[in-house]
């Protein structure tokens, strides 16, 4: 069973996201292609303890929901509509995209969020990272069951009633809350003295930061599919 989004007809389901607050963003798409640019909120809900800061580029959620604003933003979903399974393991995914990155030592990476009982888990494919170049290219990662590959988000001080850590098998076995393309990890520069531990506050919310430590760029997404055992 394989799921192919094109964006000819819009973004598909696929969408950006605008901050904890404010929410998702409509992604910009032009000449069928899904466009993301800098500069991307600090998403600090997984602050250590948990593994860190990410930006989130691109997100699918992969069951339906119901908000008419989540639908008015993220457009037609073909992959929650169309049925499309959630068991994610061994999934190969392929992505045609290009663009233009300063990296700052992050990667881009395929994110699987699952929820059981209300708490949602996170798992990073920090195993295979996805190159971006100023060319078209296709680059592939599989959803191998393979912990070595993954690294588990956690999450920060005062997010666990909605966040936490579940069994990597059960979340890849039933993605049922979404995936996404993030930058991970980040680099944190408080601009000056905050007066408290960075990890409690919340970067750009709580205190400013030196944006240069940050990535920057565009990155052009032109087809996502994704073949199903």
């Amino acid at each position: 069973m394989e799921y192919a989004e094109s964006f000819d007809n819009g973004p598909g389901g696929w969408y950006g996201w605008i901050s904890n607050a404010a929410g998702p963003a409509r992604l910009e798409v032009k000449d069928s292609c899904a466009i993301s640019r800098s500069p991307w909120w600090i998403d600090y809900n997984h602050a250590p303890p948990g593994a860190g800061y990410m930006h989130l580029l691109y997100m699918l959620n992969t069951t339906p929901r119901a908000s008419e604003h989540q639908r008015e933003i993220e457009g037609t979903n073909h992959f929650a509509l169309g049925g499309f399974p959630t068991d994610f393991t061994n999934a190969r995914m392929t992505l045609r995209l290009k663009g233009e990155m300063k990296w700052k030592d992050t990667q881009l990476l395929l994110l699987c969020q699952g929820s059981v009982d209300g708490l949602t888990s996170g798992w990073l494919l920090t195993g295979q990272p996805i190159d971006v170049t100023e060319d078209w290219s296709e680059q592939t990662i599989e959803c191998v069951p393979d912990l070595n590959q993954w690294t588990c988000l956690g999450v920060r001080h005062d997010r666990s009633d909605f966040y936490g850590e579940l069994p990597f098998e059960t979340i890849l076995s039933d993605v049922n809350v979404d995936i996404l393309l993030v930058l991970y990890p980040l680099t944190i520069a408080p601009m000056g003295s905050i007066g408290g531990d960075p990890h409690l506050l919340r970067p750009e919310k709580d205190y400013p930061v030196w944006r240069h430590a940050l990535p920057e760029g565009f990155v052009f997404l032109d087809e996502v599919r994704i073949d199903f055992p």
